[in-house]
């Protein structure tokens, strides 16, 4: 339920103004953020699911918004990634893209859904393009992957690379630990990432590794580079918006930095509410009609 029009009293501190910069005002695309890489402009990146935190992310000056397969973990409340739909991602990000303006949207395709073939993931590709309004699509993997997302490039769909620790393999690496740590699996990311750079990414996430890798990846490709968990020399951050704002506080990874504790804010209101009604001391006279 919402506020009728007539009921807002228009009391209230005035919107905080946006941050200005050169980017602030201009929307985020492609080639926008290879611009910032160059200019040496950090990207802000977050996540969001739906209309609400999508509006207000976009509203902050957030450059990339990504609407991840996290939301099954963070929507959902499953363990994992690995069960997340087509459907399901499709319908999250019809609605986040209702909510922007500016920043620049990127879907996760799920597990299994670009794995297959190149025909499927075109497709699955193209479906959230056309049907749910992504500007981008995002997949998992290096060399594996690279003829793919090619393919996807190709026909004029903007894709965005993950390497490092990659949630939809979390059954094969039986761990959410760092990756690349040892000198074999850091040369294997490190071709990862100029495969991905030569397939035509736009962008790369790197998740989980020694912030020592990640800021020689950085250097080494001419794409912007999106760090979680990476340390501070990537071209970018992102977080899981629901992990920063504390409403999702199960998962508490070195990487995340709290910036609010709104999960308590939310229960304490909750609760305060429910001892309200009990009391009968809501609504009163004056939110009656």
């Amino acid at each position: 339920m919402s506020q009728h029009p007539d009921d807002a009293s228009g009391d209230g501190p005035a919107p905080r103004p946006r941050a200005k910069s050169q980017f602030s005002k201009r929307k985020v695309t492609t080639n926008r953020l290879k611009e910032m890489k160059e200019a040496g402009v950090p990207i802000a990146a977050l996540t969001a699911y739906d209309y609400s935190m999508a509006e207000l992310v976009d509203a902050a000056g957030v450059d990339v918004i990504l609407v991840g397969d996290s939301v099954s973990t963070v929507m959902q409340g499953l363990e994992t990634t690995v069960t997340v739909t087509m459907d399901h991602m499709v319908y999250h990000t019809t609605l986040v893209r209702r909510g922007v303006e500016r920043a620049l949207v990127v879907a996760d395709l799920p597990f299994m859904s670009y794995q297959v073939n190149s025909d499927e993931a075109l497709r699955n590709a193209g479906r959230m393009v056309k049907e749910a309004g992504a500007e981008a699509v995002k997949l998992e993997g290096g060399r594996v992957v690279a003829d793919t997302v090619r393919r996807i490039v190709d026909v004029g769909i903007p894709v965005m690379g993950h390497l490092g620790l990659t949630p939809q393999s979390i059954h094969k690496f039986g761990t959410y630990q760092v990756r690349a740590q040892e000198e074999e699996e850091a040369e294997e990311l490190k071709r990862d990432a100029k495969l991905l750079e030569e397939a035509g990414v736009f962008s790369i996430v790197l998740e989980k590794v020694p912030a020592e890798l990640a800021a020689e990846v950085t250097a080494s490709v001419s794409v912007p580079v999106i760090g979680i968990g990476a340390g501070g020399n990537c071209d970018g951050q992102i977080l899981v918006s629901h992990d920063m704002l504390g409403i999702c506080t199960r998962f508490n990874p070195r990487f995340v930095r709290r910036y609010a504790n709104i999960g308590e804010d939310m229960r304490k209101a909750f609760e305060h509410y429910a001892s309200d009604v009990r009391a009968r001391s809501f609504p009163d006279e004056s939110e009656s009609y």
